[in-house]
C-alpha cells in the first residue's frame, strides 16, 4: 500500500464521521418535524458520530467509499401520514449528503484557486505545501464520498432509503409486507456490497453529478 493510499484511508475517517452523522441527523430531524420523537428521545437527533456509527458500515465507507450508519429509529405510527412521511424522512438523508457534496465542491474550487494563486509562496515551505495538498485531497474525498453515499442510499433495496421512498407509491398492504422482510433484504444487500455489485454504476453516476456541481461552481464569480 502506497503512502498516498494510506493518507486517503486516514482522511476518509473524518469524511465518514461527518457524512454519516449528518445523514442520520437529517433523518431524525425530519421525523421529529413530522411527529415522531423516537430518535430525539434516544439521543439520536445529533451530529455526534458516536451515536450513529455502525462498525461494518463505517469500514465499507472507508474502503469502498459508500456505506451506512446505524439506522435512526422511526416509529411510523407516530407520523402524521405514515407512508408519505416515511418517504420524507428517508429522502432527508441523501439530500443532506448532496448538500454536503456541493459544499465540498465550493470549498474545493476555492481552495484550488488559492493553491495555484499562491503556489510560489507555498513551494518555498514544504509544510504548507503538503498541508495544502492534504486539504485539497480531503475536500475532494468529502465531495465524492457524499455524492456516492447519497446515490447508494437511494437504491430501492431495503433497508436503504430508496426502498422507503419507493413504498410511498405502493398500496398499503404491499408497504407493510415489504417492512416484514426488510432484514432478509438487508443480508442480500450486504452480500451485493461485498461482491462490488454497485461499484460501476455508482462511479458513473457520482462522476456525472460531480461534473454538474463543479460546473455550477465554475460560474460563481469569486470562484471562477
Amino acid at each position: 500500500m502506497s503512502q498516498e493510499q494510506i493518507i486517503q484511508i486516514l482522511l476518509m475517517v473524518p469524511v465518514m464521521l461527518i457524512s454519516l452523522s449528518v445523514h442520520e441527523f437529517a433523518h431524525a430531524r425530519v421525523a421529529y418535524a413530522r411527529g415522531d420523537a423516537t430518535a430525539r428521545n434516544l439521543g439520536r437527533m445529533t451530529v455526534n458520530p458516536l451515536k450513529h456509527i455502525d462498525p461494518i458500515g463505517a469500514l465499507c465507507m472507508i474502503l469502498f467509499r459508500f456505506g451506512w450508519a446505524k439506522p435512526v429509529p422511526v416509529n411510523s405510527r407516530n407520523l402524521r401520514n405514515p407512508q408519505r412521511d416515511m418517504a420524507l424522512v428517508s429522502v432527508a438523508g441523501p439530500i443532506s449528503n448532496l448538500l454536503l457534496a456541493f459544499l465540498g465542491a465550493l470549498l474545493y474550487t476555492l481552495s484550488l484557486r488559492l493553491f495555484f494563486n499562491n503556489f510560489v509562496f507555498l513551494a518555498e515551505n514544504e509544510f504548507l505545501l503538503k498541508g495544502s495538498m492534504m486539504l485539497l485531497t480531503f475536500l475532494e474525498l468529502f465531495h465524492f464520498a457524499n455524492i456516492t453515499l447519497a446515490i447508494f442510499n437511494l437504491i430501492p433495496i431495503p433497508p436503504l432509503d430508496g426502498s422507503r421512498i419507493l413504498t410511498m407509491f405502493l398500496p398499503p398492504k404491499y408497504y407493510w409486507k415489504l417492512q416484514q422482510y426488510e432484514q432478509y433484504f438487508g443480508i442480500a444487500l450486504m452480500l451485493l456490497v461485498l461482491l462490488g455489485s454497485f461499484s460501476g454504476i455508482l462511479s458513473t453516476v457520482t462522476l456525472f453529478i460531480s461534473d454538474g456541481m463543479l460546473t455550477v461552481c465554475s460560474y460563481i464569480p469569486f470562484l471562477s
